[in-house]
């Protein structure tokens, strides 16, 4: 009384894009951790479980979107995490630690308030090239 391999492809397509849509749904906040080659490296696997972790604390699960990249192209400055939050300026903040990632949940997320001495300005593409 088994599927199909082609039915189970099918269910199984549908529940990740379920997924993936509730993952998303209703988040307007996002926070993006770099997780290229060097962030990791320097540490990023770190700032992102502290911020998964602060959300539970902070019981805000449902409100905002943890999710990774890769490399931002900000090595010097890894971890790298940007955050997205309606009403204030998308930020990349960098040297992230745990302690960091935690002070932004608290000031950024919840305060609405950014956190100066870890913002990083993004250099101009055409310096980048």
């Amino acid at each position: 009384m088994g599927m199909t391999l082609e039915e189970l492809r099918k269910l199984r397509e549908s529940k990740k894009t379920d997924l993936q849509r509730r993952d998303a749904e209703g988040k307007e906040i996002q926070v993006i951790v770099g997780m290229g080659t060097c962030g990791i490296a320097a540490g990023a696997k770190v700032t992102l479980d502290a911020f998964i972790n602060a959300m539970d604390e902070k019981k805000l699960v449902d409100s905002v979107l943890v999710r990774q990249t890769g490399c931002m192209g900000l090595c010097h400055s890894e971890p790298t995490v940007e955050v997205i939050s309606p009403g204030m300026p998308s930020v990349i903040y960098g040297n992230v630690n745990a302690e960091v990632a935690r002070e932004i949940v608290q000031k950024h997320i919840l305060g609405h308030e950014l956190l100066d001495n870890h913002i990083l300005n993004r250099p101009a593409a055409d310096i980048m090239k």
